[in-house]
């Protein structure tokens, strides 16, 4: 898929149930969150995610842990190993209120 508009459009005619956000920690480690599809809007896609971050090693203490996962359309693809159909977009870290990528983000 090359743009946001092809993912939502996908989300609905594919009858997509879920969307995998997932990234890369610093150890080079796969990470991901998984939402319902029917969260995934346009706002979704421009605006981010918000996520704890402390729940990743070596990221932040609880004290400053929110983070925003930003996807990139251009990744989205249809995960075939899931029960349920499941949307995969790969994201990079960014640091809510600046909007600037995460440094600790590979």
């Amino acid at each position: 898929m090359s743009d946001k508009n092809s993912v939502l459009t996908s989300l609905k005619e594919d009858d997509i149930a879920y969307v995998d956000l997932r990234f890369t920690d610093p150890r080079g480690k796969l990470q991901h969150v998984t939402v319902l599809s029917d969260l995934v809007d346009e706002d979704f896609l421009d605006e981010g995610f918000m996520f704890d971050g402390s729940s990743i090693a070596g990221w932040k203490s609880i004290e400053q842990s929110d983070m925003k996962l930003m996807p990139d359309p251009t990744s989205a693809y249809v995960d075939p190993f899931f029960a349920e159909k499941t949307l995969c977009l790969h994201c990079s870290v960014l640091e809510p209120d600046t909007n600037e990528p995460y440094n600790r983000d590979p």
